[in-house]
């Protein structure tokens, strides 16, 4: 149930709130990325075999 008192989405957003999520979202993106990197060179035998699943996966997806 709404609250009353609680804005709606469409009447907070204005373009600085719009603009820092996107700054927070790139950061969070680019932060995920260096980790999956990182765990990539820490564990090459894992990251191998989850790339192989992911090309199976792909190749088996029909489009």
């Amino acid at each position: 149930m709404s609250d009353p008192e609680q804005p709606s989405r469409e009447a907070r957003e204005d373009p600085v709130s719009e603009a820092a999520r996107r700054r927070r979202r790139a950061q969070f993106l680019r932060e995920l990325t260096e980790a999956r990197e990182l765990r990539d060179r820490v564990q090459p035998r894992r990251a191998k075999t989850a790339r192989l699943r992911h090309a199976m996966r792909m190749r088996t997806f029909r489009w």
